[in-house]
């Protein structure tokens, strides 16, 4: 089992800045490839971005390349998404998700709760 809490939701400019944080419970995150996924109202949920089990492989959605970046760190049991440009399309719920497949933009064993990211413009 594996418990995922994502942080870091809040309203921001266009343009602006944003770090997400998905913490996991348990000693076994570095056994997980981790994934962000977000989904906007009406909308499905789609793919953002995924890292290897020991980070040194990413995989990111076409929408976010070059703009996001994914990141871990297994000391702290925690997968980042450092989010720069971003544009109102950005606005979403983001959730982080576990698996022990990579790469993945499919179905993940584990999900958090979501947290809130509104792009302003």
């Amino acid at each position: 089992q594996v418990q995922l809490v994502e942080s870091g939701g809040r309203l921001v400019q266009a343009g602006g800045s944003l770090r997400l944080s998905c913490a996991a419970s348990g000693r076994t995150f570095s056994t997980y490839a981790m994934g962000w996924f977000r989904q906007a109202p009406g909308k499905e949920r789609d793919f953002v971005a995924a890292i290897s089990r020991s980070g040194g492989s990413t995989d990111y959605a076409d929408s976010v390349k070059g703009r996001f970046t994914i990141s871990r760190d297994n000391a702290k049991n925690t997968v980042y998404l450092q989010m720069n440009s971003l544009k109102p399309e950005d606005t979403a719920v983001y959730y982080c998700a576990a698996d022990r497949i990579f790469p993945s933009r499919g179905e993940y064993d584990y999900w958090g709760q979501g947290t809130q990211v509104t792009v302003s413009s």
